[in-house]
């Protein structure tokens, strides 16, 4: 992602009836050998999703590598926190605008568990009137409609670690709860609703 700023901008403030979410449906799979078999496997879930499903408990060998350590080069860490069962994180990578719509930008989203990595193919927007993450929870394409500089709660802190650092790569990682002057500095009102639309079965 260090180079991926460069091609970052500010937000397009015109208005667009074009409403188009494109998914990049390639997967990402992630082997790790051992001189006796494959102790993890790419799982491929519905299109959309990648997840990587690590050993652990007792049968996890000592050359086996936790999720932590398989994080892809250029990954963007937006958030980590140690929980009992382990570390969880998020982070961004690949971020690419789209070449038919101004404000639009799809990026892969690195949603790391103790246990797994899934890896989401997503699309922002970043326009002042509609920004908005578009995501999928494996079965629906879920479309969050965001209110950047609004209230942030454990609800929607993610979608907006998320937004922030695709639309504004400076600001990424910092606590999306600590930047409403800044969006307003960059034209949004902080008065938007936020809602989310669920498409069922959009991202297959």
């Amino acid at each position: 992602m260090a180079a991926e700023p460069a091609m970052l901008g500010p937000p397009s403030s015109g208005p667009s009836m074009d409403c188009r979410f494109p998914f990049a449906l390639t997967s990402i799979p992630f082997r790790i050998q051992t001189s006796r078999l494959w102790l993890a496997l790419a799982l491929v879930l519905p299109p959309g999703v990648t997840a990587l499903a690590l050993v652990s408990g007792e049968s996890r060998a000592a050359d086996i590598p936790s999720a932590e350590e398989l994080r892809p080069p250029g990954l963007v860490l937006l958030e980590e926190r140690q929980m009992m069962e382990g570390k969880q994180a998020i982070g961004i990578m690949e971020v690419k605008a789209d070449p038919g719509e101004p404000g639009l930008w799809r990026v892969k989203v690195w949603d790391e568990r103790p246990d797994q990595a899934l890896v989401r193919h997503e699309t922002v927007r970043c326009r002042t009137t509609d920004p908005m993450r578009v995501t999928n929870d494996g079965r629906n394409q879920l479309l969050r409609f965001l209110n950047p500089g609004g209230v942030i709660t454990p609800a929607n802190r993610r979608d907006h670690l998320v937004w922030w650092a695709v639309c504004f790569p400076e600001q990424a990682g910092r606590d999306p709860a600590q930047l409403g002057p800044t969006a307003r500095r960059l034209g949004f009102s902080g008065q938007l609703v936020e809602r989310e639309l669920v498409v069922p079965g959009g991202n297959r």
